[in-house]
């Protein structure tokens, strides 16, 4: 199959996945809206190497060997639905100005690590490359076309999540809520409950695209 049309099959998919609401978009604006554009940026980070570490996934087929295997696919869901339930209460039950606290030192690394750790409990993050690498590469997909959409993914995820976090950051959005952070907060673990919740829900079921 032609390089540009492997491309366009691919992206054509994933660009409009990427850009849907979801976790990781969750956890940019939250950082962003509350800590800060460094904070928002840093996430993004993390959520694109996310990404970028399921797309190599796909790519190897392991992820499509996960959507065939039941119980292992049911684990996945578990943890990863049980840690945005976690992740949510936690936000919901925070004390105002607790987590802005975390501007410190160690803002960078807890920034980085939580965005890669919302895109890596997001089951539907695999049954997105599974699907889209499954009807796009063969055995004969070249090494080197490969590696250019595990950095265009990359890239994708980077120039969307980075124009989320600068405007949610920017000095406009900022005043506008910066006595509603709390609430910012709350509405972020709110949602971060009822995506785990519904991952939960479904961890019986068996994953499809």
């Amino acid at each position: 199959m032609d390089a540009a049309v492997v491309l366009l099959s691919v992206f054509g998919i994933f660009i409009p996945a990427l850009m849907l609401p979801g976790p990781d978009f969750v956890a940019v604006v939250r950082a962003s809206m509350t800590r800060g554009t460094r904070a928002g940026l840093l996430t993004t980070l993390g959520v694109s190497a996310g990404l970028g570490i399921y797309a190599t996934l796909g790519l190897l087929g392991l992820s499509a060997l996960l959507v065939q295997i039941e119980w292992l696919a049911m684990t996945v869901r578990i943890l990863g639905g049980a840690y945005l339930v976690y992740l949510g209460v936690r936000l919901v039950l925070a004390r105002p100005g607790v987590i802005a606290v975390e501007e410190g030192r160690d803002v960078g690394a807890n920034a980085v690590l939580g965005g890669l750790l919302v895109t890596l409990t997001n089951p539907k993050a695999i049954v997105l490359f599974a699907s889209v690498f499954a009807t796009a590469v063969t055995a004969e997909t070249p090494g080197w076309l490969m590696a250019v959409m595990i950095g265009l993914v990359m890239a994708s995820s980077l120039a969307w999540y980075t124009t989320v976090s600068l405007f949610m950051s920017s000095a406009p959005v900022m005043r506008r809520f910066a006595r509603a952070q709390h609430w910012v907060e709350r509405v972020a673990g709110v949602c971060f409950v009822a995506i785990g919740g519904r991952i939960l829900a479904d961890a019986r079921n068996p994953i499809t695209p």
